[in-house]
């Protein structure tokens, strides 16, 4: 499918094609039939045939200013800016009132970097035909790149005062408000484009991504229904990456307001039944509980006391389209944070005799109600239930099952058929795979997922890396090696980033590459192959890759150098490499934590991590305070992640830099714009954001920066 941006030029070729020669210039045109083979051409992405086709008919129609555009508009997709440049300019001369040629001739400028003539091609497109909204809308995209972000608002302004329902406007307009830290106004700006153009990729992705920075104080209407809509795209946003926005919109709920209220001050009055009913009326809380783990402490609380006193009241509930609702949710909710919340002793003699009372009457050939299942389904998974295969698959408990006894079944398939590099024997690496095998991680249901793929040197300049050489974006078709791709998260998101790339992505747990593939197959993803194996024996496969990314991989081994040295010498000269590591700083109240953790000599079993994660939860002390912050305290396999991991280094940026060196590496620059923008504010060379020494003095300055482990891009250089 075309993005918006594309179709929309595909739309002004078409228009321009389509006008009478005389109103183009007085000249011989191109036939009719012969435009709309370049329009398709275009449209098709088949540029070069584009290219080749405008060139043969410009010799025997050398004034006509529609081939000069749509050539120019051909070499723009194939990423040969000064080609297209050339191509405008030439459609410019030959008639200079071409606002239309001129608007892309700037969009070109602005493509290259060169924003300040941008600006003025602009405004000289907007002299000749002041009505120009999409000139407007170019305009405010240069300023804003250019950080001029008071006047980049101001020409989307005047642009959407010229066009009301101009969905782009409207996404650039939230873009330049978020980087201005106006927030809620940039959510506010999405859901306009959104109530415009409800699958409108570009704004569905943006405010995923906006959700991510922001938690709210009062509620905003329409937009729990929006979230809704992007959640069952599932393309659009990560739960879990949102789910502390999510959680704070949820609380401010009245109808969850007044039961959470009532329930941490003791005084719930209604039935089981009319508490229930009350919450299949907040659709946002039950789409959540279905797909990622709740980040709150009161709310945890709350599910754990109502798991419970579903058990033990269970058949004074009727059933009914709402309780099936509720109990299923709650059963996905257990089933997502790996079963974290605590049960009292006296709910087990319950949950054995419902447990007997349910596989009696499957034995009986009788199946059980839904609500007993989705109970059990609670407590545990069902896949774990001797007689989960007797259950037949009914609408009301199509999610619960698929989820909870099918995914599970076609993990354990695909696991057999795991293609394996060779035997793991180094003695971390052995303990490494062991805790993902039990935990893979993160269990997800939901990604975002890039909306166009795009070449090396569009992903280079949006990020602005500091590329030493060129050569990196001759490639065309990228080999990538993913160095650690857990769940498949990262290697899902780098194979649908990447223009004509093909991934291969490896790891140590077999459970956790089965997760993977199961959810590669699931998204339709063709272009990934999977691999059990360690860094350490990655020679083996003799072969190199333009790109290597390790998300929060090397900090896991014995000797992270020594990885790095692996995956360096899997890169080729040139290459891209993208790296994450834990902060030293960042993570000081982890240390602490891993430090009274080995003290207290606590296991890193179900049973140890409930141990200290409710002392945690109950404790005044700042460090353990923090931790509640982070959505990964809500989760078991998190959980055992973030403080109870078998092996964890910690980095400082002087050590960064010294490893790069030592390694040929140069760095490129980081990923994480927020960090960056932030950075800039006190940084303000050009070079700035590419030395490591000042970065150094940056961090020690905000300890927290790097607290979510955003990864950095390097180079190799030797």
């Amino acid at each position: 499918m075309l993005n918006l941006a594309k179709k929309k030029a595909i739309d002004r070729i078409k228009t321009l094609s389509t006008e009478p020669a005389s109103e183009i210039l007085n000249t011989q045109n191109p036939s009719q039939n012969q435009l709309q083979s370049l329009i398709d051409l275009y449209s098709q992405e088949h540029f070069q045939q584009g290219i080749d086709e405008a060139s043969r008919l410009l010799l025997q129609f050398p004034l006509s200013v529609t081939l000069y555009n749509i050539r120019g508009a051909s070499y723009a997709g194939l990423g040969e800016l000064d080609s297209a440049i050339d191509s405008y300019r030439r459609a410019i001369k030959i008639k200079p009132d071409f606002t239309l040629a001129i608007n892309n001739l700037g969009v070109a400028l602005k493509g290259k970097g060169n924003l300040k003539e941008s600006i003025q091609v602009f405004k000289k497109a907007l002299d000749i035909q002041p009505d120009y909204a999409e000139a407007y809308n170019n305009l405010g995209l240069s300023y804003k790149e250019e950080g001029r972000l008071k006047e980049a608002i101001e020409a989307l302004m005047k642009a959407l005062s010229l066009k009301p329902d101009y969905v782009q406007a409207y996404n650039n307009m939230g873009i330049t408000l978020q980087q201005q830290g106006r927030l809620p106004e940039a959510i506010e700006v999405f859901m306009k484009a959104l109530s415009l153009s409800p699958n409108f990729a570009e704004a569905s992705s943006n405010i995923g991504t906006i959700l991510q920075e922001v938690k709210f104080s009062k509620p905003v209407k329409g937009l729990p229904e929006i979230i809704i809509h992007l959640l069952d795209r599932k393309i659009y946003v990560k739960p879990f990456a949102i789910s502390s926005a999510v959680v704070s919109l949820v609380r401010l709920d009245l109808e969850f307001h007044a039961i959470l209220e009532a329930y941490l001050s003791n005084r719930l009055e209604q039935t089981l039944e009319e508490i229930i009913f009350r919450l299949s009326k907040v659709p946002l809380l039950l789409k959540m509980m279905q797909l990622c783990p709740l980040p709150d402490v009161e709310i945890e609380s709350f599910l754990t006391w109502l798991r419970s006193e579903i058990l033990n009241n269970l058949s004074e509930l009727s059933y009914s389209k709402e309780n099936v609702s509720v109990l299923s949710a709650l059963a996905l909710q257990c089933f997502t944070n790996e079963y974290i919340y605590s049960h009292p002793a006296e709910d087990t003699w319950s949950l054995n005799e419902l447990e007997c009372d349910v596989h009696n009457s499957l034995k009986n050939g009788n199946q059980p109600s839904a609500l007993s299942v989705a109970c059990l389904a609670s407590y545990k998974a069902l896949y774990n239930y001797s007689w989960h295969d007797l259950l037949y698959l009914t609408d009301d408990l199509t999610e619960l099952v698929t989820r909870q006894i099918a995914e599970p079944q076609q993990e354990n398939l695909l696991r057999t058929e795991m293609p394996v590099l060779t035997e793991i024997i180094d003695g971390v690496s052995l303990n490494v795979r062991e805790q993902y095998e039990e935990y893979p991680y993160p269990r997800w249901i939901n990604l975002q997922i890039p909306m166009l793929a795009k070449p090396i040197h569009r992903m280079a300049h949006e990020i602005n890396l500091k590329i030493i050489h060129k050569k990196i974006f001759e490639s065309v078709e990228p080999k990538i090696l993913i160095a650690g791709c857990g769940t498949g998260q990262h290697s899902i998101q780098t194979a649908s980033r990447f223009k004509d790339c093909n991934v291969l992505a490896i790891d140590l747990s077999l459970s956790s590459l089965a997760y993977a593939k199961r959810k590669t197959q699931e998204l339709g993803i063709t272009n990934i192959e999977y691999m059990q194996a360690d860094i350490l024996d990655l020679a083996k496969l003799g072969r190199q890759f333009d790109i290597v990314e390790s998300f929060g991989v090397l900090h896991h081994m014995n000797d992270p150098m020594a990885g790095w040295r692996v995956l360096t010498s899997c890169l080729k000269p040139g290459g891209l490499m993208m790296i994450s590591l834990y902060s030293e700083l960042a993570r000081q109240h982890i240390v602490k934590m891993r430090r009274e953790i080995k003290k207290e000599k606590i296991i890193s079993d179900d049973q140890g991590m409930k141990y200290f994660r409710n002392k945690v939860m109950k404790s005044n002390s700042m460090h353990h305070k923090k931790i509640l912050s982070s959505p990964d305290f809500f989760s078991l396999g998190p959980l055992r992640d973030l403080i109870f991991h078998v092996q964890e280094h910690r980095f400082t940026m002087k050590q960064i830099k010294k490893c790069l060196s030592s390694l040929g590496l140069e760095f490129c620059g980081f990923e994480a714009d927020q960090i960056v923008n932030k950075f800039k504010k006190t940084n303000f060379g050009l070079g700035d954001p590419y030395d490591l020494e000042k970065w150094h003095i940056f961090e020690k300055e905000n300890p927290d920066t790097f607290s979510k482990t955003d990864g950095f891009w390097c180079q190799k250089v030797r």
